[in-house]
């Protein structure tokens, strides 16, 4: 994908990336730690895309670990990550660790006179607006659906200031079907805000409430069980575009669903990717920011456009100009939408738009500070 002004995210550049996993090992725990990543060293060597890694132990703290893996580009790392054999490959470490935390690069330049066999580098660096995005997806029991909507509208949401340096800014939630999709934005460090909000009462009581109407049981006084459902639940962000500068009147916030056919959730996504660019790009369309999440074979699209999404469907939906409309009916699964016969193209999209729309729960943002 050719690198755009507007683009401040995306893992579809096909550039390199870098993988920094911080380890924080409990008391004693090193020996069982090593041979827990010696394990996990061979079956990650196996995974189309990954490149190599690296194991380092600081040299002023014993407990304190780095695993780093280099990657041909984000794709297969995503694909990867975002998978059962990911779960069970690092289940094995969970035992001896106090904290694990990952963080992603992509490879912007680099010295030295070795060459990489596969992967590029970053074509510019981007700039981005100081806000990290993050995204959760699960389902809930078919028929608890209203309870479920009345129990996340109802919450006292927690303090959005984290430290001098995190605050959370934004939380917006909606629901398709029996699928719950939950988006924040923050400012600053996104691990600090989520541990921030996860001890928090309210947060707690709220979770607490939904643990009966799950389809996925879990535990969350198990750590183990409340990481595997949390792993299980993130939907990253893999793409994000914004027109930037002040933010005109009458921006209203919408999700759109927008499920897979097997196999097809990252092309799927890219397509949108995509078409976020051209609409950025577009004084005409009503799009002024859109954030891509993505997981498997379950796409969802935030986006903040101008005035009534169904006065322009078409740039809404992403898929105006030659062909898009057939490309997304080829990798849209309509079975899994709720859309009857055959995907309509422009001249019906919204209808097609009526069924991708998420219902909106609860759109909350933090006072300024």
């Amino acid at each position: 994908m050719a690198t755009s002004p507007y683009t401040s995210q995306s893992a579809f550049d096909g550039s390199r990336m870098r993988v920094l996993l911080f380890v924080d090992l409990k008391e004693g725990a090193q020996h069982e730690f090593l041979a827990a990543y010696e394990q996990m060293r061979d079956r990650v060597a196996s995974i189309p895309g990954h490149l190599g890694d690296q194991l380092c132990q600081s040299v002023e703290n014993p407990a304190q670990w780095i695993i780093t893996s280099e990657w041909e580009s984000a794709p297969p790392y995503l694909a990867w990550v975002n998978s059962e054999d990911h779960i069970e490959t690092v289940r094995p470490l969970q035992n001896c660790v106090r904290e694990l935390r990952s963080t992603r690069f992509g490879v912007v330049r680099e010295t030295g006179g070795h060459q990489r066999p596969t992967g590029g580098l970053q074509s510019a660096p981007r700039t981005g607006d100081g806000v990290i995005r993050h995204a959760l997806t699960f389902t809930v029991k078919p028929g608890s659906e209203s309870k479920v909507a009345e129990i996340l509208a109802g919450y006292t949401p927690p303090e959005a200031r984290v430290d001098d340096t995190t605050r959370l800014r934004r939380t917006t939630l909606f629901m398709h079907g029996n699928r719950v999709v939950r988006t924040v934005e923050v400012e600053g460090d996104l691990t600090k805000a989520l541990r921030h909000v996860s001890r928090q009462p309210e947060i707690r009581a709220v979770e607490e409430a939904l643990n009966p109407h799950l389809e996925q049981d879990r535990d969350l006084t198990d750590p183990d069980s409340a990481r595997t459902f949390f792993i299980r639940a993130a939907m990253p962000p893999v793409h994000h575009v914004a027109r930037g500068g002040p933010e005109p009147d009458g921006i209203t916030r919408h999700a759109l669903y927008y499920p897979a056919r097997p196999g097809s959730g990252m092309a799927l996504a890219a397509l949108l990717g995509r078409q976020d660019e051209a609409a950025a790009a577009d004084p005409a369309s009503p799009v002024h920011r859109s954030t891509v999440f993505q997981r498997e074979d379950i796409v969802v699209r935030l986006v903040d456009v101008r005035g009534d999404p169904e006065t322009d469907p078409v740039r809404t939906l992403g898929i105006q100009g030659p062909r898009k409309a057939a490309v997304l009916a080829r990798l849209l699964d309509g079975e899994a939408l709720g859309v009857p016969g055959p995907l309509p193209g422009e001249r019906e999209a919204n209808r097609l738009l009526a069924h991708a729309g998420m219902a909106l729960i609860t759109d909350r943002r933090a006072a300024q500070s």
